[in-house]
């Protein structure tokens, strides 16, 4: 069994953060990458609204990002294990017990940084145009669809928040919900229906996403009547909700009624030495300036609590 002082599970924006800080204070630590490296970020098409990361030239990628995040962690001596976690055992506190496919490992301190996942469609033409009409933050996309029209999927407050930002670029907004009526806030209903560039389709569900390059159209089936119909569109925002990549966890450490890590304002699980980060103990905001800065505690708080035991 591997020997660590720091392990740090998953290598999104906090996880590289946490990993950067922590090796900086010369605490070595272990990054289990996962089997996708810089997680959702790394799968984003154009990053614009990560500070200090600009060209005047290009709009840069989300794995140009990851890229330069992994070395500048690496180049101060954190270490990069392409593997997934299995199954940990914190019950009995320091040293901490990981297991990946490959390996065990006892850790003194772990930083949980596993991130989060969009619920999607599940339909033919989703994962082909996932970076190219499909997205699931208007946050992070809606400045590429200035001028164009977007649906956007789902009837709670994720998707009435993000459809009535998608106004902001989009000449038009599509709510395609399967219910007759929204579940999302009273507040937000009211904003959405006031909002001319707003409509709905209800009763509906999309069975396929259409397209060359880019996305072109949706095929939409009512589910009172069978009837199918295709929507041109531009561009297909789904927020039909997320869910914590937190599974290996359950049982170790508390977490919410949806599977997210509850943590103080201190980075701190429920477990004395096992920290969190990141969008698998943020249901919030989700970017990747919060989770860098949240990766920053993490590692911070950890550094201190190894120094107190020491």
């Amino acid at each position: 069994m591997e020997k660590e002082k720091v392990v740090i599970i998953g290598s999104g924006p906090a996880g590289l953060t946490a990993a950067l800080y922590t090796a900086r204070a010369q605490l070595n630590p272990l990054v289990i990458a996962g089997s996708q490296l810089g997680g959702q970020v790394a799968l984003t098409s154009e990053i614009e609204n990560y500070p200090g990361f600009f060209d005047e030239t290009r709009v840069p990628t989300g794995n140009e990002l990851v890229d330069v995040m992994h070395k500048q962690a690496e180049h101060f001596g954190a270490r990069l294990e392409f593997d997934e976690v299995t199954a940990v055992d914190f019950r009995q506190g320091s040293p901490f017990y990981v297991k990946t496919y490959g390996q065990e490992y006892q850790a003194e301190a772990v930083i949980v940084t596993a991130g989060a996942a969009p619920r999607r469609l599940g339909v033919p033409g989703e994962e082909p145009f996932i970076g190219r009409g499909v997205s699931y933050c208007g946050t992070c996309d809606g400045f590429f669809f200035r001028g164009k029209e977007v649906v956007v999927v789902g009837g709670g407050d994720s998707a009435l928040e993000e459809g009535i930002f998608l106004t902001k670029f989009a000449t038009t907004v599509t709510i395609i919900h399967r219910r007759s009526e929204l579940r999302g806030g009273p507040a937000l209903q009211k904003r959405a229906f006031a909002n001319p560039k707003i409509s709905f389709i209800w009763d509906t569900v999309i069975e396929e996403i259409e397209g060359n390059e880019t996305v072109q159209a949706v095929k939409l089936r009512n589910l009172q009547t069978g009837a199918t119909k295709r929507h041109p569109t531009d561009g297909v925002f789904v927020f039909i909700g997320h869910y914590p990549n937190s599974k290996f966890l359950e049982g170790q450490v508390q977490m919410d009624e949806h599977g997210y890590i509850i943590t103080d304002e201190l980075m701190r699980t429920s477990v004395p030495g096992v920290f969190a980060a990141g969008e698998i103990q943020d249901p919030i905001y989700r970017q990747v300036g919060t989770s860098v800065g949240q990766g920053v505690a993490a590692a911070m708080q950890t550094e201190k609590w190894l120094s107190e035991r020491e």
